[in-house]
């Protein structure tokens, strides 16, 4: 083990490709393999009198969604409620997030990240129930409005403010991170040689912040993208790419057709990672 040792200590690079063995092979495994699989399965098809996995290679599955006008449908709209989601909370987190960076005191930074920790602790069902009991006909959304009936109901508009909700930490916290880095000397210096707010934000603001938006775009628009849980409990009639998926997997019992929907997020996200890498930003934060 000493002479073990002594190799290890005179190659730091074997010693750090041993340390990252493990994590790099459970990766392999676990999640490029399962995507892999996913992606071989979704050329198999069912065979719709037994109900046995047909495992040869076949396009039907793609075919089906490309010419069926609902799936086409309901991609176009997991797309835009992830895209609402995201506008959502870059509207909301950026002046929160400001706030945070710039303006609060030491002290209160720290309690201000807590309190925006805090509800990531609890159960995304208790918290997506919560928001089903606040949207229920008769319930306090109603009640403010006046009266049973008034409120929007379950349904889009409660989907997209619930996963506007749940997400918002992850848009909060990127952008908070890239503001603290903003050192305040160049706030000032850009006040002292004359410029106004807008010339200051558009100067020295928006290099930070386009960047930390972007990265916490990725996750706001990736985990909306891929819900439906909470689609499930207050999208009403409302279908998403996570509801046929599960729809196929459950009820339809076809798992090759489910594995070709779920192809879809995947892939929309690695043409909008792609889109944001070839912009420069990433290289930014």
């Amino acid at each position: 083990m000493t002479a073990l040792g002594s190799y290890l200590h005179r190659h730091p690079r074997l010693r750090l490709a041993g340390l990252l063995s493990a994590p790099l092979l459970w990766l392999v495994v676990a999640y490029l393999g399962a995507l892999a699989v996913l992606l071989v399965s979704a050329f198999w098809t069912v065979n719709g009198f037994t109900g046995e996995t047909v495992r040869e290679f076949s396009l039907a599955n793609f075919r089906t969604i490309l010419t069926e006008e609902v799936y086409r449908a309901v991609t176009l709209r997991s797309i835009g409620v992830a895209a609402a989601v995201t506008a959502i909370c870059v509207v909301v987190a950026v002046p929160m997030a400001f706030f945070m960076a710039k303006v609060a005191s030491a002290r209160s930074r720290h309690w201000l990240v807590i309190a925006i920790l805090t509800p990531l602790w609890a159960s995304y069902l208790v918290k997506a129930y919560a928001w089903r009991i606040l949207f229920a006909n008769g319930g306090p959304v109603d009640t403010l409005l006046g009266g049973p009936g008034r409120g929007p109901g379950y349904g889009l508009f409660a989907t997209v403010v619930v996963l506007s909700y749940l997400w918002l930490p992850y848009m909060i916290l990127p952008i908070y991170a890239g503001l603290e880095r903003l050192p305040d000397s160049l706030l000032e210096a850009s006040a002292d040689l004359g410029a106004r707010a807008g010339r200051t934000f558009r100067a020295i603001v928006l290099p930070i912040l386009v960047p930390a938006v972007f990265a916490g775009s990725i996750f706001t628009f990736s985990l909306s993208l891929g819900d439906y849980i909470t689609v499930q409990i207050v999208g009403g009639k409302t279908q998403l790419l996570g509801n046929v998926v599960y729809a196929n997997i459950g009820a339809a019992n076809n798992l090759p057709f489910a594995a070709a929907i779920a192809t879809i997020p995947v892939l929309v996200m690695v043409i909008y990672l792609v889109a944001v890498r070839r912009s420069g930003a990433l290289e930014q934060l």
